[in-house]
């Protein structure tokens, strides 16, 4: 029998109404909150879009969720080693998709659903590069095992912002 936790069991799709969020609970209230209140109003501006996972099983209920936008950077914020490695223009802000938020239900951890969730926003964010130029994903950690997460999947600190880090889209390329 196939793991809960396969690909093949889940779906990620853009949110919309159909999607019950009145349960999702990820134990941290902000983004909890975020979902159920906001994400919504969020979307229909066009500020972010949120994504949402949920089961082939259960097409309503969200068990995890992410948002992606637009966002500028300063190229002074990024690591010179990175700006001369990454050939990067002499602009002030360099363009880049901010992975706004990314949270897991409680009852679903330890499933390899965040692990999922990134790898789906990351190749979300790699296609749409080549119609809307980004250099990178951007993540603005919320907290140490968020650093270490994103850490594990290469991505980089900023270095005046350490809860901030980066993952360059050739990177991306190489590890899709």
């Amino acid at each position: 029998m196939a793991a809960e936790s396969e690909p093949s069991k889940w779906l990620v799709e853009p949110l919309s109404k159909k999607h019950d969020r009145s349960a999702f609970s990820c134990g941290n209230e902000s983004l909890d909150r975020y979902l159920k209140e906001t994400a919504g109003q969020d979307a229909s501006r066009k500020v972010a879009a949120p994504f949402v996972l949920v089961a082939e099983t259960n097409l309503k209920t969200v068990v995890g969720y992410y948002t992606l936008s637009a966002l500028g950077v300063d190229r002074s914020d990024f690591p010179l080693e990175v700006i001369k490695k990454l050939n990067l223009p002499p602009y002030q802000d360099i363009p880049v998709t901010l992975l706004g938020r990314l949270a897991i239900d409680t009852t679903r951890r330890g499933q390899g659903l965040g692990e999922f969730l990134l790898l789906d926003a990351l190749s979300r964010a790699l296609a749409q590069s080549s119609q809307i130029a980004a250099a990178a994903v951007v993540v603005d950690a919320i907290d140490e095992a968020a650093i270490r997460f994103y850490e594990y999947f290469e991505f980089l600190r900023f270095p005046e912002t350490p809860d901030r880090l980066f993952l360059p889209m050739k990177t991306i390329a190489q590890l899709l």
